[in-house]
């Protein structure tokens, strides 16, 4: 499994291969064959995942760039869960969407460990290209809709 330090790594890695996906979790293994659905609790036929490759309407516009954003969307992940939660790289099968439109993976193959620094560096990058204006950051759900708060 290759360890990835830059985004210019993960970029190589994209390129040298099509249908990758991201995983947040504390193993490449964890929880392996299903994810749960936070706010019903619902078991989903697979590992919930978001997917590498670009879109076609990126068309000329930087890999990094890309992929900077589809981590930096989930990076909150890795401090409000659990403390070891990381961002995998895995190849498998796609078996449907969450209730989120992710793709859901089977048959998991691990391939890379995207470090720390790969998520300072999109984060970084992403800072630096936002809209002076823009007040946004990573995907999250509102407070009151998490587990065990009344709206």
């Amino acid at each position: 499994m290759e360890q990835l330090e830059s985004l210019g790594d993960l970029a190589a890695l994209v390129r040298r291969r099509k249908g990758l996906y991201v995983r947040w979790a504390p193993t490449p293994e964890h929880r392996p064959g299903t994810s749960r659905d936070e706010l019903t609790g619902a078991e989903l036929p697979g590992l919930s995942v978001n997917p590498l490759d670009p879109e076609p309407w990126w068309r000329d516009q930087p890999l990094e760039l890309w992929l900077a954003r589809r981590l930096y969307d989930y990076c909150h992940l890795s401090h409000e869960r659990r403390r070891d939660t990381k961002p995998w790289v895995l190849a498998g099968r796609i078996v449907g969407s969450g209730p989120d439109n992710e793709p859901l993976l089977t048959d998991p193959e691990p391939v890379g460990r995207i470090s720390t620094a790969v998520l300072r560096e999109a984060r970084d990058m992403l800072r630096d290209r936002a809209r002076h204006d823009a007040d946004w950051g990573p995907l999250r759900r509102p407070p009151e809709l998490k587990p065990g708060l009344k709206p």
